[in-house]
């Protein structure tokens, strides 16, 4: 993060919060529960609430004192819960060395911040860190309030205790399942309309279908493969279309899933598919979308994947998982 030229700021600076589907470039190789996980979290559970703040005014020793003290390498500039800049160990290196340690922090903070917003997936911050290699991300609500701050150990301690939870319910789960037989003649039938870049909501629809899933105690790995299902191509349809129905049912033993819109089409499916490869603009690409990872996640968590699509008319996506005994090669 380099350091803004000298100045005085009298009013909050604008801040870049382009949302963007941030899965690291080898996720597709990861377990499903990790990948469950990342697009189940979101910025809030996993940030730091206790955020230690600094006003304009203060001399730029102090900051040096209290990165000292409480062991962090970046503090807000903050007034009145508005968001300033941040003052970084770089920013007091260079104040050392040019001799204005006793300057105000207001004069030196650096201004062009990149931040992420609570309600995001934790998805967007793992993308973050990926892409612009800051060491920490301010965090602010929907009104632009900072409300916490975020590191990559932040999140490297949220999934290890999130996956330990994970884990304990897996071994209950799986005990139960041995002692009951699955009931597979259940129906269930549901439509979930998705917006263009609709990133507020974005996520709903498979977390609506987990929650029906689970309280009606299906397997956690049957869960699992059909929410990152639906969530791939929940997004899909929210980035690369005019908006579109994700249709989910479950029928004679099997979770269908269907998602249909009327978007631009794919020219050449079989490349689309390929690990990798995308359809995505320039623009949606710099928000972090495009990694070419969402079709080949659903293709393997699913038993049955199917992909129509004519240019200029629409997509279709269909991916079917089996509710009885998932195979084997699906992992966990």
């Amino acid at each position: 993060m380099e350091n803004a030229t000298p100045q005085s700021t009298s009013t909050p600076v604008l801040f870049e919060t382009s949302p963007g589907k941030i899965l690291p470039a080898d996720i597709g190789h990861q377990p499903l529960v990790l990948l469950e996980l990342i697009q189940r979290l979101k910025v809030r559970d996993v940030m730091t609430r206790d955020v230690v703040c600094l006003e304009r005014y203060i001399p730029l020793w102090e900051a040096q004192r209290l990165m000292k003290e409480k062991h962090i390498s970046g503090i807000p500039v903050v007034e009145d819960g508005r968001l300033y800049g941040l003052i970084s160990k770089d920013d007091i290196i260079l104040a050392i060395e040019g001799g204005y340690i006793a300057q105000p922090c207001g004069h030196y903070m650096t201004t062009k911040l990149v931040v992420l917003e609570d309600d995001m997936p934790l998805s967007f911050a793992i993308q973050y860190f990926d892409r612009f290699h800051f060491g920490r991300f301010p965090v602010l609500n929907r009104e632009r309030a900072l409300v916490g701050i975020i590191c990559q150990r932040d999140i490297n301690r949220a999934l290890l205790a999130e996956l330990s939870e994970e884990f304990n319910r897996m071994e209950k789960s799986s005990a139960r399942t041995m002692q009951q037989e699955l009931d597979t003649s259940t129906y269930m039938l549901r439509d979930f309309p998705v917006a263009k870049y609709d990133f507020e909501n974005v996520g709903k629809a498979a977390n609506a279908i987990q929650a029906a899933m689970i309280e009606r105690k299906f397997p956690t790995k049957i869960v699992r493969r059909v929410g990152v299902a639906a969530f791939e191509l929940e997004i899909n349809l929210c980035v690369h279309s005019i908006g579109g129905v994700l249709s989910w049912q479950i029928n004679n033993g099997r979770s269908e899933i269907v998602a249909t819109d009327k978007g631009p089409g794919i020219e050449d499916v079989a490349w689309a598919c390929k690990y990798g490869t995308s359809t995505a603009n320039e623009w949606i690409r710099s928000l972090g979308f495009g990694a070419g990872l969402g079709l080949v996640n659903v293709k393997r968590v699913s038993d049955e994947f199917e992909i129509t699509s004519a240019v200029g008319v629409g997509t279709t996506v269909r991916s079917v998982v089996h509710i009885g005994t998932p195979p084997e090669s699906q992992g966990t």
